[in-house]
């Protein structure tokens, strides 16, 4: 059977499109948590940059929008958009301390990184990571855990945290309680010092879905329960994978395990054993076979327009591929680390990678540089003029705009 062909400028136009970039989406019926489920997270490991990559996808948004979904500080909308109803259990929240009008989570997500992801989506996705098969550990033989052991603090971390939210130390000390001295045994190397031994499975107790982040007390990370059961294994890959072709496709099983730092053959094993069951169906792209969600197979014939400014870990920049595409030319050179994405804020513009750009605060002040690529046109100007407006409004700031030379380094 022949396969259909796909452009790259269609894939582009409609990834674009899915996740508020051509055209952000309606506050009135889109809400931060809808926004982070069609990205499939965002990247949260400088808090600001999850908030803007949130807040440039929805009309009138900023940073508050953002936080409030993440504290329940403001009720959800009546509808979570394409997430609504895919969760086989719910996270019950209860007496947790992550209010129950919170939205969005702050947890372990893809890659190990720390995301912002839908809480009504939260049983899938620990689902679906707790499926993942195991990555070499890099502690020694003395520092490991038992799989008795892990099981032990799991349980433990999850018995502390529920109802509670607790600093590392105050976490630390409820679970020597609970199970030993051992536990705290400082032997992980980490940051110049050493951790104490529970903390290597700091990400195996959140994808078990017993560990959120919870609300900083002052400069403190805090730790909380959500109180999720996590969907089954199979049902929860099936889900992600579905919705990873639906934002990113089309894709190969390649592009999936880079996504996700798996081993490329289990993905490739994957991906065959849903195209048996007819869960995704191949198509030609300019990437060779390349896969998408069975039936979803409708691309625009208009070619991604508008510029935007993306911040650092972007999801949009993270998963699109083939890579040599989205960043053309010099862009590998100036807006890639080492060939890994989202080190750099970039500007894009329709569709690729076309610069980068660096923020410096100052109070309620921002200076924004962008380094662009090429000279920009009059209509391009025009739109990184709102485009910084845009992204001061967001940030609850006034900015002002310089194009320059940047030497800034990219984020580690």
């Amino acid at each position: 059977m022949q396969t259909i062909p796909v452009s790259w400028t269609a894939a582009g136009t409609r990834r674009m499109d899915r996740q508020g970039l051509l055209t952000p989406a309606p506050t009135a019926e889109t809400s931060p948590a809808d926004i982070a489920g069609r990205m499939l997270g965002a990247h949260a490991q400088v808090a600001s940059a999850a908030e803007l990559s949130i807040a440039l996808r929805l009309d009138g948004a900023t940073r508050t929008d953002v936080r409030d979904a993440l504290t329940g500080g403001h009720q959800p909308t009546a509808g979570h958009g394409p997430a609504a109803g895919h969760a086989s259990a719910a996270c019950e929240q209860g007496s947790a301390p992550l209010p129950r009008q919170a939205t969005l989570v702050k947890t372990f997500g893809p890659r190990g990184t720390i995301h912002l992801l839908p809480a009504q989506d939260l049983p899938w996705w620990t689902g679906a990571l707790s499926a993942l098969p195991a990555r070499p550990t890099a502690f020694s033989p003395e520092a490991r855990m038992t799989p008795a052991q892990t099981a032990e603090v799991v349980a433990a971390i999850g018995d502390a945290l529920t109802g509670a939210e607790l600093t590392v130390d105050e976490l630390t000390e409820a679970i020597v309680a609970r199970t030993g001295s051992w536990a705290a045994d400082p032997v992980m190397p980490a940051f110049q010092t050493l951790w104490p031994r529970w903390r290597q499975v700091t990400h195996t107790a959140a994808q078990r879905g017993v560990l959120a982040f919870g609300r900083d007390r002052g400069r403190k990370v805090t730790y909380t329960n959500p109180g999720c059961t996590p969907a089954s294994p199979t049902r929860s890959l099936h889900e992600l994978v579905d919705r990873y072709l639906r934002a990113y496709g089309p894709a190969t099983a390649e592009d999936f395990a880079a996504w996700l730092a798996v081993p490329k053959g289990w993905a490739a094993e994957l991906f065959a054993s849903l195209a048996e069951k007819g869960r995704i169906e191949e198509v030609t792209f300019v990437s060779g076979r390349a896969w998408l969600a069975a039936g979803d197979t409708a691309f625009p014939d208009e070619p991604p327009r508008g510029l935007r400014l993306l911040p650092y870990f972007d999801a949009y920049v993270v998963a699109c591929r083939p890579r040599e595409l989205l960043f053309p030319g010099s862009a590998a050179a100036r807006a890639l680390a080492g060939g890994q994405a989202g080190n750099y804020p970039v500007l894009l513009i329709d569709g690729t990678v076309a610069g980068v750009w660096h923020q410096r605060r100052s109070g309620r002040r921002i200076a924004i540089t962008v380094d662009p690529l090429r000279r920009l046109s009059a209509p391009h100007r025009r739109a990184l003029d709102e485009q910084v407006e845009r992204t001061a409004a967001i940030l609850e700031a006034t900015a002002d705009l310089t194009l320059d030379t940047l030497t800034v380094g990219p984020h580690a």
